[in-house]
């Protein structure tokens, strides 16, 4: 397995992973409240052969989509606990040159990085090197 290769995958998804803290407690909320409105089922219908009625489909649906919404907000919050307690390990310039290069990558960081840091281009990719080292190692607990 390619550990650095990983580190960068969860250093450009935690943004992301980090919004869906938000998203999904509003898109359960939201479910909840649709859950509210659908109207009961009536009991003198007969149901079709193999089911039963729209109303109960569309109950069952909700509940089992906020199920599986409650269950991806356990795993997103697990997610951003493991990658931010790794990215914790790291002093202020290894996080800054982290999040310029993955976490909010623009057009020109490294020149950014340059300016910022006071080095040059070489010198910036050692740091990112060293930096995606030491988070990799915190994050998977092996030397790459």
């Amino acid at each position: 397995m390619n550990w650095k290769y990983e580190s960068i995958e969860k250093l450009k998804g935690y943004e992301a992973h980090l919004a869906s803290l938000t998203s999904i407690p509003e898109e359960i909320s939201r479910l909840e409240s649709a859950a509210c409105s659908i109207r009961s089922a009536t009991a003198d219908g007969t149901a079709v052969s193999g089911g039963g009625n729209k109303r109960e489909d569309m109950l069952l649906s909700n509940i089992v989509l906020r199920e599986e919404l409650e269950r991806k907000l356990e795993q997103a919050k697990l997610w951003v606990s493991v990658v931010e307690r790794s990215l914790g390990v790291l002093d202020d310039e290894e996080r800054r040159v982290l999040d310029l290069m993955y976490i909010h990558r623009q057009p020109g960081s490294v020149e950014r990085l340059c300016s910022e840091l006071c080095c040059e281009k070489p010198t910036v990719y050692r740091r990112r090197d060293a930096a995606l080292h030491k988070f990799t190692v915190a994050l998977y607990g092996l030397e790459v």
